[in-house]
């Protein structure tokens, strides 16, 4: 199937799963419906290009929080969300490693960023999110705006009010380094010539020029300057090294560009979740429709039911 068809199925997909969600019997089956909603956004992903591709679902994560609409209480909720992930996280067995914050004179944040380490030995062990996902493949749909209703601690008169706060989650990239970039054996293909410099008789008769070319991406590099053929190997190996890491470079920013969260307004409309905690308590979210009135559990990092609301059950 090539790529035109590909994308052709793609569109007809994401076209039944839309049909389907307009019948007035959708939410009748909740389980159902909410893999619905799961297929569609992989599905839409895929259409746009953002798969990420899932290898780095296995990876680290790095989120950053930050406080929206809301005054002192907006930064409070930022504080709020940065404990439920790290208690989420210490459950999982998982490190946390601080790369920047900003917090205000009541503990409160306008904006924390941090990396969430996978620290667990050997294979990882099923969970929300996948069979085998890391930090970033459990929590990268927390990205979006987050709600707090509540009484204000910071109001003389105890009025219930709103704040929001912004989650986004991307990947971890390992850090690379040209002169450590090793490419396996097998992902090259190394051909060798007679050089065509000038000489006598005797000159160039040996086979020391060298093209080499990177199987998985198609670059090839050539080298004939030296005198010898592992001169030339290692003189194409290190041009290769080059292109193959400017390119990743560019590959990297691309994805971080792509996974961004653009022109997101923190506040009304735009929430993906609620954490309700007056006059009643409720937490909600708002695209798969999984909620569960424990509100104190989740805040204590019990927020599996969101993860994959399908694999865990609300408690209530």
């Amino acid at each position: 199937m090539d790529k035109g068809e590909d994308k052709n199925t793609i569109e007809e997909q994401i076209k039944r799963l839309e049909e389907e969600m307009i019948s007035p019997d959708f939410w009748n089956d909740k389980n159902k419906a909410q893999n619905v909603l799961r297929e569609l956004a992989e599905l839409k992903n895929q259409k746009e290009g953002n798969v990420g591709p899932r290898k780095y679902d296995k990876g680290n994560a790095v989120m950053t929080i930050i406080s929206g609409a809301g005054g002192d209480d907006a930064e409070d909720f930022a504080g709020m969300l940065l404990s439920m992930y790290m208690k989420y996280a210490d459950k999982k067995g998982w490190g946390i490693n601080f790369i920047h914050e900003h917090k205000n004179d009541h503990n409160g944040y306008r904006n924390v960023s941090f990396e969430i380490k996978n620290l667990t030995r050997g294979p990882l062990l099923k969970g929300e999110g996948g069979e085998k996902s890391g930090a970033y493949g459990m929590l990268k749909n927390e990205s979006g705006v987050h709600r707090l209703v509540r009484v204000s601690p910071f109001n003389a008169n105890a009025k219930r009010h709103t704040s929001f706060a912004l989650v986004e989650v991307l990947p971890k990239f390992g850090k690379l380094d040209e002169k450590d970039f090793v490419i396996p054996d097998a992902d090259l293909k190394i051909e060798f010539a007679r050089s065509s410099g000038p000489g006598g008789q005797n000159v160039n008769k040996r086979e020391t020029a060298v093209r080499i070319i990177h199987i998985p991406s198609n670059i090839s590099v050539h080298a004939s300057g030296e005198r010898s053929q592992e001169q030339n190997r290692q003189q194409a190996l290190s041009i290769l090294r080059a292109k193959i890491f400017k390119k990743a470079q560019e590959e990297k920013k691309s994805i971080e560009e792509s996974m961004k969260l653009k022109n997101t307004e923190i506040e009304w409309g735009n929430q993906i979740r609620s954490y309700v905690m007056h006059p009643y308590k409720m937490v909600k979210d708002h695209r798969t429709e999984a909620e569960t009135s424990n509100v104190d559990a989740v805040l204590d990092g019990d927020i599996g039911i969101f993860i994959d609301p399908v694999r865990s059950r609300p408690r209530v």
